[in-house]
């Protein structure tokens, strides 16, 4: 129930029939400011919800007697007031300018008010329009989401306030420029990881500070192992194989030799897996510990390998295809050994 309410007394309710029947103001009937010369109120007041708006009439030395009314019921008639909200009052009644005030405004307040005024036993009327404006408030939006790579994902965001606000939907990346909806609602369809991370929902009508809310959507995928160096190590120096795997959720990482897993724990060796990479060190290499070992990635999605290899000092080691021997002059003995085989 907006500002208004009649005294409910049969006295007080014969007093308001006879101020409506001498100010002819009948309920329903549209007055527009400027149908006189006065009184003449404001066209309309703009305030924000829980501000206080100033219903200002301007008069003068003719006006014998002057009222506010609030569509048919009347707030106040020359210094009496005649409604129950105790967030009326009035501010100014004099020779020049009859004016109340409406304070903690809602947005029930808003409407049409009515300036009216008797002068010479001619009754006058003016009106003005209140207007209540509302920030921006977020009232649904989706939960944060996880979905594997390639799925459709929709989000929504409703928002309320007077005017409607403008809904709008950005990705928080580094690579993302700008907007990618202006709607209450973001579709993707055939999400890739690339586009994983936070969604920012922002309401905005101009009348506060855009509110915004986020939501987290993640995407799922394979292991991909980016990085599997093969190492040169002494005998008898520290050696370490790293293994770097990007997946959602995190890849399991296990350590072959040949095909025998290894252990954690196992003599000579720590094996330390972290979320994003797994170290296999040797504390003291010989050479047993030279060879060919394998990284296996894999979580709820799948799982994928990449092999590298230990060797010690003057092996050659072909990245491409994994494979490694022994370098240096060994090949030079050939020559005169062939050398001899071909005399005898």
């Amino acid at each position: 129930m907006g500002v208004g309410g009649c005294l409910a007394l049969p006295w007080r309710c014969l007093v308001v029939l006879c101020l409506r029947l001498l100010f002819l103001v009948p309920a329903g009937v549209p007055v527009r400011s400027g149908d006189a010369t006065f009184p003449k109120a404001m066209d309309n007041v703009t305030v924000r919800q829980g501000e206080s708006a100033t219903l200002r009439c301007s008069v003068d030395n003719r006006v014998t007697r002057v009222a506010w009314l609030n569509r048919s019921s009347i707030l106040y008639a020359g210094n009496d007031k005649w409604c129950l909200d105790p967030r009326v009052v009035l501010l100014a009644n004099t020779k020049t300018q009859y004016s109340i005030q409406i304070q903690d405004v809602d947005v029930y307040d808003e409407g049409p008010y009515t300036c009216s005024v008797q002068t010479d036993n001619h009754p006058k009327t003016s009106r003005v329009h209140l207007i209540v404006q509302v920030s921006p408030k977020i009232i649904e939006i989706s939960p944060d989401i996880s979905i594997n790579e390639g799925g459709n994902v929709s989000l929504t965001c409703l928002a309320t306030g007077r005017p409607d606000p403008t809904i709008t939907w950005r990705h928080i990346s580094p690579k993302a420029v700008g907007f990618i909806s202006e709607d209450e609602y973001l579709e993707i369809t055939g999400i890739t990881r690339e586009q994983s991370g936070e969604y920012e929902c922002s309401a905005s009508n101009d009348v506060s500070a855009p509110v915004v809310q986020r939501v987290k959507v993640t995407v799922n995928y394979p292991p991909y192992i980016s990085d599997a160096k093969s190492t040169g190590v002494p005998v008898g120096q520290k050696g370490i194989l790293l293994c770097e795997a990007s997946a959602v959720p995190s890849a399991d990482f296990q350590w072959y030799k040949d095909d025998k897993r290894l252990a954690e724990g196992q003599k000579g060796l720590k094996v330390e897996n972290k979320p994003f990479f797994s170290r296999l060190t040797f504390f003291n290499v010989s050479e047993q510990d030279y060879g060919n070992y394998t990284c296996v990635a894999s979580n709820q999605l799948g799982n994928t390998n990449a092999s590298m290899i230990l060797y010690g000092p003057g092996a050659v080691h072909d990245g491409n295809n994994g494979a490694w021997r022994r370098s240096g002059c060994a090949w030079l003995l050939l020559l005169p050994l062939a050398h001899l085989a071909h005399h005898f």
